[in-house]
């Protein structure tokens, strides 16, 4: 078979050879001859004769018909021939002017120089050039290594050159304590061995994007000091057939080499689906799983060779993978609770200049449900500020307005609203705020603007909640219902029509509304029967209703109920307080942006004057 296999490889390379030897063979024969001699000069005699007068030649070679001379004029040496004619006195009249006779004048190069062109310079041409093709070629096929068959592209920093320790990564106390063991085991291995426990193959680090899956498993390297093995599931998939199985084998031949080593393959989920078993499936991509397997159980633990793998789709992976033996170890990395976010936000704040006075529990209050990217990002974003700003650290504000960034895009000062649609949306918002603070398990209004931002609102009303809590009631989602419905019932309250600017909060309603009756069993009809499967939880939580249509027309029926209903409460709410509502929809007008402390003390405050609609008649 290797005999077969060679043939049609070396073929084209004898054709190559040959027809390098050729030219090479045309190019010494042809060119060479008259680019290795010197540049000579053609002169008449009669010039000649002028140089020997002159005694301007240095050295003459006679021959039968030419005659070869150097000539020596401002300190350059030229080389020149010219015809031979009788001449009597030629010879004494040479050597009264000093030239000195030689046998031959050197007309061509030196011997190396001579090797260097014929044939050095041309082989060093042939290879270039071969090499440029190959390169074409391969960018054809496939990219530069479409050709390196059967290895794979991991890359590999050794002895913690990432840099990057434990310290380094905040907000994951538990998945940090459950990895700290695999390093302990690479450090004191004897401990283990001595009882008789075995380090687990493999760990499975699961969570959402963003929440520092690859950076913990850098962490670990870092802390571990041993060579680190990064690849992505995705450069295990090739245009050959068998090639990501090879890839997979060329992998683990290599962390054998190096162990103790750790294998860290970020989006397992790539390579690591549940096989069909359907025909005409994605063959390649289950033989490179099937590859992946029989490594996992190929290899000795002993030595300290160690696979993670991250993926936010655990749910996608195949049984076979997540066994005892092969993934050991499930490490759930969640969104970071109020604690985590707000040691996370203090250690990329290391990172840039900041005031002394900034609250980071108020700024990790603020920014519940971000993961660890995105804090970065608020911090980040908060250092943009200051500098726009022409300040040499950032503060409070720079971090509250980043988070504003981040949840509702940049402040559009291009887009100028009309008086008319500028009071719209400041009834809209305290219609959100006054119904949130009229209810009695409602998160505190923190911020209310009408500013408009890039994401397409043109205002919001922002809740801060005073403690995280991750569970809530009925009447809590209830209550949160109403609050989305606010805005479009003052709408109706005070100008007795409805505009567009609701759609983001029907949108939220509905689903809150579909979850409590469909996942959450919050429906006498349903009681605890789920109706409704979710899949990807780390990715949005798609969602598929599982059951008759006529169940789902009465769901439908349902969820329409449950909204009109807060519906009707946000209203009346709004018209029990017409007075606080003209009169903070007013201050809002004028001001633009109020915090929640201002909010609250207009609402609290006794007026003796209440503000009417038709004081912004003339608006």
């Amino acid at each position: 078979m290797n005999g077969n296999e060679k043939k049609p490889v070396k073929k084209p390379l004898i054709f190559y050879y040959l027809i390098v030897l050729v030219v090479l063979m045309l190019l010494n024969w042809l060119i060479v001859p008259s680019v290795m001699e010197r540049s000579i000069q053609k002169t008449s005699y009669r010039e000649f004769l002028d140089s020997i007068e002159n005694k301007e030649i240095k050295e003459v070679e006679l021959e039968s018909d030419v005659i070869y001379y150097t000539l020596e004029k401002d300190g350059e040496v030229t080389v020149c021939k010219t015809g031979r004619i009788d001449d009597e006195n030629l010879v004494e009249r040479l050597d009264k002017s000093g030239a000195e006779f030689s046998g031959e004048i050197p007309k061509k190069q030196s011997p190396i120089l001579s090797f260097l062109i014929s044939w050095i310079f041309p082989i060093v041409l042939f290879v270039v050039l071969g090499q440029w093709l190959s390169k074409k070629m391969m960018k054809g096929m496939g990219g530069p290594g479409a050709m390196a068959f059967g290895k794979s592209n991991a890359k590999i920093y050794v002895n913690s050159s990432t840099g990057i320790k434990f310290s380094d990564v905040a907000g994951e106390d538990e998945a940090k304590e459950l990895l700290k063991e695999i390093v302990d085991y690479l450090h004191k291995p004897e401990l283990y061995r001595d009882i008789g426990a075995s380090l687990p193959k493999g760990a499975l680090l699961v969570g959402p994007p963003g929440t520092g899956k690859t950076l913990l498993a850098k962490a670990v390297a870092g802390e571990a000091n041993v060579p680190f093995f990064s690849i992505s599931g995705s450069e295990f998939v090739e245009m050959f057939v068998g090639m990501g199985a090879a890839k997979v084998r060329d992998l683990f031949k290599q962390a054998n080499e190096k162990a103790p080593c750790i294998v860290f393959i970020d989006e397992i989920d790539t390579i690591g689906k549940k096989r069909d078993g359907q025909i005409g499936g994605n063959d390649e991509r289950e033989q490179t799983l099937n590859q992946l397997l029989t490594e996992m159980d190929g290899f000795d633990g002993s030595k300290g060779v160690v696979i993670l793998a991250a993926t936010n789709r655990p749910d996608s992976l195949d049984p076979a993978l997540l066994r005892p033996g092969r993934f050991d170890r499930r490490i759930p990395v969640e969104l970071p609770d109020l604690q985590g976010r707000e040691e996370i936000l203090k250690v990329h704040a290391k990172k840039i200049k900041i005031a002394d006075n900034v609250n980071f529990h108020e700024i990790a209050k603020a920014a519940s449900g971000a993961s660890g990217a995105e804090l970065a990002n608020i911090v980040n974003e908060a250092a943009l500020r200051a500098v726009r700003d022409g300040r040499k650290f950032a503060t409070q504000m720079d971090l509250e307005e980043s988070i504003e960034v981040v949840i509702a895009g940049y402040q559009k000062k291009s887009r100028v609203l009309s008086n008319k649609e500028k009071l719209i949306v400041s009834y809209h918002e305290i219609g959100h705020a006054l119904v949130a603070a009229k209810q009695t398990e409602s998160a505190p209004v923190h911020k209310i603007t009408i500013i408009p931002r890039t994401s397409g609102a043109l205002g919001y009303t922002m809740q801060v909640e005073e403690k995280e809590h991750f569970l809530m009631t009925k009447e809590e989602l209830e209550n949160k219902i109403a609050t989305l419905t606010g805005g479009r019932a003052a709408e109706e309250v005070v100008f007795h029509s409805i505009t567009t600017g609701a759609s983001n909060d029907i949108e939220q309603a509905t689903k809150l509304a579909r979850g409590m009756i469909t996942r959450f069993g919050m429906s006498d009809d349903f009681d605890m029967v789920a109706m409704e499967n979710v899949s990807n939880q780390y990715l949005g939580g798609d969602s598929s209703l599982a059951c008759s249509f006529e169940t789902q027309t009465l769901i439908d029926k349902k969820v329409v109920d449950l909204v009109r209903t807060q519906h009707e409460k946000a209203k009346k709410i709004l018209e029990d307080n017409i007075g606080k509502l003209h009169e903070l929809a007013k201050y809002l007008y004028d001001h633009e942006t109020i915090t929640g402390d201002e909010f609250m003390a207009i609402l609290n405050e006794t007026k003796k004057e209440p503000f009417s609609l038709e004081k912004t008649e003339e608006l």
